[in-house]
């Protein structure tokens, strides 16, 4: 068929349809109205209740000067070509888009039957977008790039020797490189949104502690601004004394290693804390300025930022090799191998604060002092990741950017170590604070400006990426403390950026970083640490969704990864490990209890998953045994008690629940049936399951929620008895309410529907538990007295034992003692009866006084016994009831010339059985009216439905046996132990 045929084609649809077009003025609102088609014509399809159109309404306005794909809707509505595949074509309005978006409330079926208003137009203009030079590799290597190299790594060669200092650099290396393979596994798994480390660990670990790691990162990384401010500007005071306001000095007494006991003393003049203070808080406001700016700004400033940098490195090589000049030191050996050799090996020893080598220095340095001096020196591969919001491509910028910035500088710290250590005397390397800059080619002021602008590089990274971090979780919504931090898509965070801002000057104000610090490379650690984590639970779980386009890694690596930061931890400071660990605690803590909750699909959703499965499987099918039965309550919700529309479930029966579980342990199904079509009521299920699951939750109740359609009460059951569960997880008691009100409504349906779900937990091998009197069952705080009397008939199990230590476990029934009551039909068995029923009682655990009643006694007291006169009163009338029934049966099946029906069935009645059957249950019921009419709760056998008797004669059989009992629990076993004698 050609195109024009296929066009003709619709509009012969299109007219047989009966549907008219007319154009759409500049004052209407164009609608598209999805539908999903019906076998037969659209004027065949039947209305339903509820509406199965979808309409989204598009205001004419927005539509001027979109695409032409959208020219359809400005004129003449046509028909969608691709109708039958339903309402959400991905060439529709919503289009592909609609996938990725988290927040995007698409309807989840063609019944929905909400309204979505999409606004079609030109796309919402966002800010620049970053490549992998300038988004990741060049913020990595200013963070990377700070003042530790410059000032501080002479001094570690020097201290450490060649040989410590390669494993120490290799060491620190081999953690950050570890993280960014973990880091560019996960980055590279699907789409990333801005928050950078906070995002990933998030949406790997959960949202507790992807908030918990991401504040304490937050906070690292807004404090570290504020440690590079302060280190740029006491490096221009220290080249430029006259640009301070203060000057202050500083006396040094150390002792001559080469003459024992000659102290010489020396004075040095240091910048004032003042001075520090005030070009601080000054340079850390123009910082915000250029931050303010948003990312053109930044973009121009870094590369200016860090061309000087590396040609400040590039003059130290070039110095190195060139050494020693004639004005140097003479400690500068120029690179030697004797000076490499006699600076091989590590040489700690104890040095004042300000790291001059001195024999009663405070300060005694080994190789874990070492790491917590160097580690702060390779930090700083989360730049890139912190701005992923702002990057073109995340999943391949921030591999690439983050690891080559690691690889670089990591080799440039191991060609310093060779560089450094040939090239100046042990004493040169530990008492010249600024040997690079003496070093460097042609001046030393090329060092100093290399020192200022990298150390302002790494704060205006610092002070770019902590407030978007902060706005990535606010963004979250999961802390509503954090709301005043929220943006839109590519916009600025000038509130975080103020906020940033201010902590960074607070700290600046401070003026001494050195008790803070060490917190600082513990936060950037614990975020390392929790990207390592994260990949190595989705590597491990290997989930279906777990598939990173980055190859090169594997569970044991970002294992690996975690253990070194953990190490690394602990040797720097346990003290401030401890510190940290219990900040992100007390965050992780503060999220769960005042948080929103969140489902991120996060790895340990999927670990708990798998762990389900696999503990299902290594169950099996197979019995279990009796040690390890765990009752497993199915809780018919609404059977037939009367309860307002907006209470999903008898208030009482979550309670009584919680009396079928040891200290809340085990799992309760609640379900609900719907009768009707499963086509028209699927969504009014949907909405009466998470009401219910709401409900489960308000009483504390530990359970699931199960909302169920079927055309009738009985099939429904049927079809949940059968299905419900998996393996040896499928429950095993049903529990409900006793149909007190089926004669006082004058609901005739329940008698049949009562008799056909136990017939079906009979054959469903399902234990029993009917509970009358649920109104008047105790609440939590509603403590009883007296006896739980059990009436045990029929052997079940051990389940009406089992359930009756169970309640003794609860608050409520711990002050009450258990009573057995059991019937022998001689008297010559009733003292062997007891005996070894209390045997049985004792072998069990469980103390009990045992009454045994014997049937001849039990006809004497019938016989003498004219105080039940209420019982007789409920005999009599069983039986007038029943008589009138079983003659209307009768007559219905004279006149139709058929057997004798009930219930849609042929049933024969006995009539001597019926009376034999009534007046058992007439004999139950005057002897626990006898002895348990004060008890807290009475527990009896459930006498299964006799096979063709009518289900009205049972009602009447069961209505006899619970009347005047305030509170009973009739209980059917199952074809199982769930008590054991042995340990």
């Amino acid at each position: 068929m050609e195109n024009g045929e296929i066009e003709s084609a619709d509009e012969e649809m299109t007219s047989s349809s009966g549907r008219q077009y007319r154009p759409v003025g500049s004052h209407d609102r164009a609608v598209i109205q999805m539908s999903s088609m019906e076998s037969g014509s659209s004027s065949d399809i039947p209305k339903r209740k509820s509406s199965v159109a979808t309409q989204v309404e598009i205001p004419v306005n927005a539509m001027e000067g979109s695409s032409p794909s959208h020219d359809g809707l400005n004129g003449t509505q046509k028909e969608s070509k691709l109708e039958l595949f339903g309402f959400d074509s991905l060439v529709n309005i919503l289009g592909l888009k609609s996938m990725t978006g988290e927040q995007l409330p698409t309807p989840s079926s063609p019944r929905d039957g909400e309204n979505i208003s999409i606004t079609l137009g030109r796309p919402k203009e966002t800010g620049p977008k970053l490549g992998t030079l300038m988004g990741v590799f060049v913020p990595c290597l200013q963070n990377i790039l700070g003042i530790i190299y410059y000032i501080r790594f002479t001094w570690i060669v020097g201290m450490g020797g060649i040989g410590e200092s390669l494993l120490l650099v290799a060491f620190c290396g081999t953690c950050t490189f570890l993280t960014g393979i973990s880091l560019s596994a996960i980055a590279t798994n699907g789409a990333m949104k801005g928050g950078g480390p906070y995002y990933l660990i998030g949406r790997a670990l959960g949202p507790e502690v992807g908030v918990s790691i991401g504040l304490c990162f937050f906070l690292g990384n807004a404090v570290a601004g504020a440690m590079y401010v302060l280190g740029a500007v006491e490096t221009f005071l220290d080249a430029v004394p006259g640009a301070g306001f203060f000057r202050e000095s500083v006396t040094i007494v150390s002792n001559s290693t080469s003459v024992p006991m000659n102290v010489t003393t020396t004075t040095v003049s240091t910048p004032s804390i003042h001075d520090l203070q005030l070009y601080g808080v000054v340079v850390t406001i123009l910082l915000c300025f250029i931050v303010f700016g948003g990312v053109k700004i930044i973009n121009k400033v870094a590369p200016t930022i860090l061309i000087p940098v590396l040609l400040s490195l590039f003059c130290i090589f070039i110095g190195a090799f060139v050494a020693p000049r004639s004005n140097a030191s003479s400690g500068i050996t120029g690179l030697k191998l004797s000076t490499l050799k006699d600076n091989w090996s590590s040489d700690y020893q104890r040095t004042t604060n300000a790291g001059i080598p001195d024999l009663q220095g405070p300060i005694y340095w080994n190789f874990n002092a070492l790491v917590g001096l160097f580690f702060p020196a390779v930090t700083g591969i989360m730049a890139g990741s912190n701005r992923s919001a702002s990057l073109k491509d995340t999943q391949r910028s921030i591999p690439i950017g983050t690891l080559a910035a690691t690889l670089t500088t990591t080799a440039l710290y191991l060609i310093s170590v060779m560089l450094f250590g040939s090239l100046a005397t042990r004493e040169e390397l530990l008492t010249n604070r600024l040997l690079t800059a003496e070093v460097a080619w042609p001046i030393p002021a090329v060092i100093y400006v290399g020192i200022i602008l990298s150390t302002l590089g790494a704060a205006l990274q610092s002070l770019t990426g902590a407030p978007r971090l902060l706005a990535a979780i606010a963004n979250d919504d999961i802390l509503p403390v954090l709301k005043y931090f929220r943006v839109s898509e590519g916009e600025e965070p000038h509130i975080a950026t103020l906020f940033t801002a201010f902590i960074c000057i607070s700290c600046v104000i401070i003026g001494n970083l050195d008790l803070i610090t060490p917190t600082i490379t513990m936060f950037f650690l614990l975020c390392y640490s929790g990207v390592n984590l994260s990949c190595f639970l989705l590597d491990l779980l290997d989930a279906p969704s777990w598939r990173p386009r980055w190859k090169f890694h594997h569970w044991s690596l970002s294992l690996l990864g975690a253990l070194v930061c953990i190490v690394i931890m602990f040797l720097i400071s346990w003290t401030f490990t401890v510190v940290s660990l219990a900040l992100a605690t007390l965050i992780y803590y503060y999220v769960s209890i005042k948080g929103k909750a969140g489902d991120w699909g996060d790895g340990f959703k999927s670990a708990y998953f798998q762990l389900a499965l696999r503990s299902l499987r290594s169950l099996g099918a197979n019995q279990v045994h009796p040690k390890n039965w765990y009752p497993i309550p199915l809780i018919f919700c609404r059977p037939w008690g009367k309860l307002p529309e907006n209470v999903p479930c008898h208030p009482k029966l979550a309670d009584f629940a919680n009396c079928m579980k040891k200290k809340g342990r085990g799992m309760s199904i609640f379900f609900s049936i719907i009768d009707g079509d499963y086509h028209e009521l699927a969504e009014d299920a949907k909405t009466a399951c998470r009401q219910l699951s709401t409900y489960i939750d308000y009483k504390r109740c530990e359970g699931v929620a199960e909302i169920i359609v079927a055309p009738t009460m009985s099939d429904g059951f049927r079809g949940i008895v059968q299905t419900m569960g998996l393996g040896n997880l499928k429950p095993n008691i049903i529990v409900m309410r006793y149909p007190e009100i089926w004669r006082r409504e004058n609901l005739t349906q329940i008698p049949s529907t009562f008799v056909s779900i136990i017939n079906d937990c009979i054959i469903a091998n399902k234990a029993v538990v009917i509970v009358k009197g649920l109104d008047e069952w105790p609440g939590e705080y509603q403590r009883q007295y007296g006896t739980i009397d059990l009436y045990w008939i029929v052997r079940d199990g051990g389940l009406m034992l089992l359930l009756s230590q169970l309640l003794l476990t609860k608050e409520s029934f711990e002050s009450c003692k258990i009573q057995v009551f059991c019937i022998a039909e001689e008297d010559t068995e009733a003292e062997e009866l007891k005996a070894d029923v209390k045997k049985f009682l004792y072998d069990l655990r469980m103390q009990a006084e045992v009454i045994v009643i014997t049937m001849k006694s039990w006809e004497a007291h019938m016989d003498s016994a004219p105080q039940q006169d209420e019982s007789l009163e409920a005999f009599t009338s069983a039986q007038r009831r029943i008589a009138a029934y079983l003659e209307e049966m009768k007559e219905t099946a004279r006149k139709e010339g058929k057997p004798l029906m009930a219930d849609g069935k042929q049933v024969v009645v006995n009539e001597q059985q019926v009376d034999k059957f009534l007046y058992t249950t007439l004999k139950l019921n005057s002897t626990i009216l006898r002895y348990s009419r004060m008890s807290a709760v009475v527990f009896v056998s459930l006498p299964p439905p006799p096979l063709n008797h009518p289900a009205y004669f049972y009602m009447e059989y069961m209505d006899l046996l619970v009347e005047n009992v305030p509170r009973m629990l009739i209980v059917r076993g199952y074809r199982r132990d769930v008590v054991t004698l042995f340990t």
